[in-house]
């Protein structure tokens, strides 16, 4: 197995759009959304298992969810968790990882993976990474995978490559979930692929276009990177994240690198990024309803219905809603209006106890 190879799970998210089934305190990358014995976290650490060697696997958590990241990935050492002290989005998680790695192998290539997206076809998706790990072993591309569309969504990223006989092709474009009449028409292009958030780059590759596009963030932490590795390591990612703005990979680096590569892949791939995204991807009733729950349902169709089994869910006249009962909430609305969700929750702020349901 190529020792340097280095994987990134990038598990700090909240998973608002997934409320009230995704909380601060269980997140919905360690939950297990799709049924099958084993949270989103743990699938994505068993897919990159057989791509990497186990030490060269890192995770990136709050430091809210150290214990449970680790309850969940036991094969994990304490070295391998990289803790954050607050969330400032992807650009220091992944920032973080890559001076970490760089001090581990300078000549690594690191794949930067979410930990709350389904991947089917495995082979394919392993087959795929390593291709792209060949073509950035260079040092010199930033590399991410981009997913052939199937047809016009509007809830995801899209990217524009300028066409070439090379299967790795140079990104023209970024765009970000275009409305519906737009996305049409990068589907008829042919020249658009569905950003999967997945990268793969040599880490000098990425520390060079750090500096170059976000030299602050860079500078903070170049102050610190001494003590990253060693005992002081916690103590200087909290002074580092005290002074770091919140801003993403894409916006800050990604969309003003000209040395950014689109690799097209056929994997099957859903970011379940929302209920709406879920409902598409799970088994159905004759109705088109995901039911997972003790439940009466009349004339309901197309909605999910999910809830413990000890409480039956009684439904009538529904059509595309969720209806859920999660612990100390209960739910019913559109399921597919994914903004709602981030408006449940600020509101909840404005609760005096609203802590108690987030």
């Amino acid at each position: 197995m190529n020792k340097n190879i280095f994987v990134v799970l990038m598990a700090g998210g909240v998973g608002t759009r997934f409320w009230p089934y995704s909380r601060n305190a269980h997140p919905k990358q360690y939950l297990d959304v799709l049924g099958t014995g084993k949270s989103l976290l743990q699938s994505t650490y068993e897919r990159f298992s057989s791509v990497c060697a186990p030490e060269n696997i890192f995770a990136v958590a709050s430091q809210d969810h150290e214990a449970l990241t680790k309850s969940q990935l036991p094969l994990m050492s304490s070295s391998q968790l990289l803790t954050e002290p607050v969330r400032r989005n992807t650009a220091p998680c992944i920032a973080y990882a890559c001076y970490r790695i760089a001090q581990i192998n300078p000549q690594a290539t690191v794949i930067i993976s979410p930990t709350d997206h389904l991947i089917l076809n495995e082979n394919n998706f392993q087959q795929t990474v390593l291709k792209a790990v060949d073509f950035a072993r260079d040092q010199d591309k930033l590399i991410t995978l981009g997913i052939e569309p199937t047809r016009p969504e509007t809830g995801y990223g899209y990217i524009q490559y300028i066409e070439s006989k090379s299967q790795l092709k140079k990104v023209k474009t970024f765009t970000e979930k275009p409305e519906l009449s737009l996305a049409k028409k990068f589907i008829e292009s042919g020249d658009f692929v569905w950003n999967s958030g997945l990268f793969i780059w040599g880490v000098q590759a990425f520390l060079e276009a750090f500096h170059k596009h976000l030299p602050e963030m860079a500078e903070i932490f170049d102050e610190v990177k001494e003590k990253i590795g060693t005992p002081e390591e916690k103590a200087a990612i909290q002074t580092t994240y005290a002074q770091v703005k919140s801003i993403s990979i894409d916006y800050g680096i990604m969309e003003k690198a000209d040395n950014v590569y689109v690799l097209p892949s056929q994997f099957a791939w859903n970011d379940l990024g929302s209920w709406a995204s879920l409902h598409e991807i799970s088994a159905k009733d004759e109705n088109n309803n995901v039911v997972t729950a003790d439940a009466l349902l009349y004339d309901t169709r197309n909605s999910i219905i999910k809830g413990p089994k000890d409480k039956l869910i009684v439904a009538q006249g529904l059509n595309g809603y969720l209806v859920g009962a999660f612990e100390n909430v209960v739910i019913i609305c559109e399921k597919d209006k994914e903004d709602l969700f981030r408006r449940f929750v600020n509101d909840l702020k404005a609760k005096p106890n609203g802590g108690e349901y987030q």
